[in-house]
């Protein structure tokens, strides 16, 4: 991309669009080219000129955000930023504005509109860098009208294959790790969906912040074979069962007795992230060792592919997510940098890889690159 990256701002509120404009035209890089109040108008600003990405508002009158966003990207596929509000209806929403293929999103405060924008002001042009150089793809048509009306029904889970049938017997010593950020909800879902039910038990970091991973949980937990759920302090991680790391805390990993426990606490942000790959990917590195498998998907920066480097030297088994299949490359290009890669694979493969490494001998040595 040359030149300044072309912004348009598609919010009802005069007052977000005025916020976001500013916040937007302050920085060198980057230009907002226009606003709208609605998508009807948004769509003919859109075609009129060309933007590099769009920041949308989720709930909207005529047209809905979601409704707006499933037809764009099925017919125009490009980098959205959606701007969402701290409910639990905003964060359900979200999470199918993300499945239709936004890039991001920005939690908007409910009160104290202007400072609080103002103090998401770095966040927000993040966001806006990291989706103008994000993989964008059309929407199938099937995808879209599954998740575009809110009172619709989830998608549903594919039918169990025979990558998916149960694993049999397992040392229960296993644990699978992964790690993502931006595009990390699409991502983790698809390897999720493809789990058995006896898998081994899952961490998962995904950047996100509070308010959110619940609705993430129980999406992922309607879709799967396996039991997915925010992380608590102090449970016992079990095997068929997922648990993601609550926004706004840190999960790590500790041993009690034969067991492995979630350690969920409020330490400082790792890497700028709260929570942070880093953080669960070096507990496992030296709680779990020869025992993990460990997974990184698409996301923005370097966070957890040092951590993830420590889990490969203590023994466990990586799997990273090509450039090809990511939205963004970052944390698995790290990663592989760090020499923490024992296969880098699309993502739809990732799931059949380690399903069959599981079905292998568990005590086999693992081979390497």
């Amino acid at each position: 991309m040359s030149g300044k990256i072309r912004v348009i701002v598609v919010d009802d509120s005069a007052l977000v669009r005025s916020l976001l404009s500013e916040i937007i035209n302050r920085q060198g890089d980057m230009e907002c080219i226009g606003t709208a109040n609605d998508p009807l108008i948004a769509r003919e600003m859109i075609r009129e000129r060309n933007p590099d990405v769009i920041t949308l508002d989720v709930e909207m009158p005529r047209m809905d955000g979601i409704d707006f966003l499933g037809r764009l990207m099925r017919l125009r596929p490009m980098p959205v930023v959606m701007i969402s509000t701290l409910t639990e209806r905003g964060a359900e929403v979200t999470m199918r504005a993300l499945e239709l293929g936004a890039v991001d999103f920005v939690a908007k405060p409910r009160v104290g509109l202007a400072g609080g924008l103002n103090d998401l002001a770095a966040q927000i042009v993040d966001k806006i860098r990291v989706a103008a150089s994000a993989h964008v793809r059309r929407m199938p048509v099937r995808s879209a009208s599954a998740i575009a009306h809110p009172g619709g029904d989830a998608p549903a889970a594919p039918p169990p294959s025979a990558a998916s049938a149960p694993l049999g017997r397992l040392s229960t010593e296993k644990l699978i790790c992964i790690g993502a950020s931006t595009g990390g909800t699409e991502a983790i879902r698809e390897v999720l969906v493809h789990m058995p039910a006896d898998s081994p038990a899952i961490v998962i970091t995904q950047h996100m912040p509070p308010g959110f991973t619940t609705s993430f949980a129980a999406r992922l937990n309607s879709l799967c074979q396996i039991t997915v759920k925010e992380a608590v302090n102090g449970e016992r991680i079990l095997p068929g069962h997922a648990y993601i790391a609550p926004g706004g805390r840190q999960f790590h990993l500790a041993r009690s007795g034969a067991n492995y426990v979630a350690v969920v606490d409020d330490g400082p942000p790792v890497n700028r992230h709260k929570p942070s790959v880093e953080v669960l990917f070096k507990s496992a590195a030296a709680v779990v060792g020869r025992n993990a498998y460990g997974i990184m998907l698409t996301g923005m920066g370097a966070d957890g592919a040092a951590a993830m480097r420590e889990m490969r030297d203590a023994g466990s088994y990586n799997y990273v997510q090509d450039e090809a299949s990511c939205i963004v490359f970052g944390m698995p290009r790290e990663a592989i940098a760090h020499g923490a890669a024992d296969e880098v694979l699309p993502l739809t493969q990732i799931a059949p890889a380690l399903i069959a490494r599981l079905r292998g001998s568990t005590d086999r040595l693992h081979h390497r690159i």
